[in-house]
C-alpha cells in the first residue's frame, strides 16, 4: 500500500493510411494493490497531439504537464499549431535530462501537416525513435512478435482500431499489471474520436473464463 502509484500497463501508438490511433488499458497498480481500475493513460498535449503514459505515474504525469504548457507557449509564438516531432522532442529532452530520477516510458503521436500520422516511442532514458507502431508498458513484451506479425502499411483505420484492442485484450489476458477496460484515441485530418471498450467487450483467449453474470445492479 505504501508502494508508489505505477501504470503497470499496456500501451500502444500505431500509424495506419489517415493518421494515428493510441490504446491504453487503465489498470493502475501501487505494488500488488489495484489502486485504480478505470484510470486513463492517454492525456491530451495539443489538439492534434496526444501522449501514452506507462511507468511511474506521478512521473510521466509531470513530464505531460510541462510538455503542454512549453508547446502552448510555443503555439503562442510561431502563430500555429505545434507538430508532433516537436512535442515528441520536448518530452525526449525532458526525459533525458532528468533520466536519472524519471521511471516512465511513453508514446507520443498525433497527425500534423508536415508529416501526416506520425509515432515516437520515447522510452526510459530519454531515446526518441520515430515508428509505424510502437508499445510500452508491463505487458508490451507479450506483444513484439503479434505486431510484428499483424500490422500491416497503409491498414484502414477500422483494421488499425481493432489491431490495437486485439493487442490490449492479449496484454491483458498475460500481463498481471494490465486491466480494466481499453480506451484509444483516433487523430487524423478530420480530428479527434476516442473510443471506450469495456472488460467484457474485449476478446477472450483460450484459458480466459467469461464474464458471468453479477447480482449487483447500476
Amino acid at each position: 500500500m505504501d508502494a508508489p502509484h505505477s501504470m503497470g500497463t499496456t500501451i500502444i501508438g500505431m500509424e495506419y493510411a489517415e493518421g494515428v490511433i493510441l490504446g491504453a488499458d487503465s489498470r493502475t497498480t501501487t505494488g500488488l494493490y489495484v489502486a485504480n481500475r478505470a484510470s486513463d493513460k492517454i492525456t491530451q498535449l495539443t489538439d492534434n497531439v496526444y501522449v501514452c503514459r506507462s511507468g511511474s505515474a506521478a512521473d510521466s504525469q509531470v513530464v505531460s504537464d510541462y510538455v503542454r504548457y512549453f508547446l502552448n507557449q510555443h503555439t503562442i509564438q510561431i502563430g500555429k499549431a505545434a507538430s508532433v516531432k516537436t512535442a515528441a522532442t520536448l518530452v525526449r529532452e525532458l526525459s533525458y535530462q532528468n533520466k536519472s530520477f524519471l521511471e516512465t516510458g511513453l508514446i507520443v503521436a498525433g497527425w500534423d501537416t508536415h508529416e501526416g500520422g506520425s509515432v515516437y516511442g520515447v522510452p526510459l532514458g530519454g531515446t526518441m525513435l520515430r515508428l509505424p507502431f510502437a508499445t510500452g508498458g508491463s505487458g508490451c513484451s507479450y506483444l513484439y512478435g503479434f505486431l510484428d506479425q499483424a500490422w500491416q502499411p497503409n491498414m484502414s483505420r477500422e483494421d488499425a482500431e481493432k489491431l490495437v484492442v486485439k493487442a490490449i485484450a492479449l496484454a491483458i489476458a498475460r500481463d498481471g499489471a494490465s486491466g480494466g477496460v481499453v480506451r484509444t484515441i483516433n487523430v487524423n485530418a478530420y480530428g479527434v474520436e476516442r473510443n471506450f471498450y469495456a472488460g467484457d467487450q474485449l476478446p477472450l483467449f483460450y484459458d480466459e473464463l467469461a464474464p458471468r453474470p453479477t447480482l449487483i445492479h447500476f
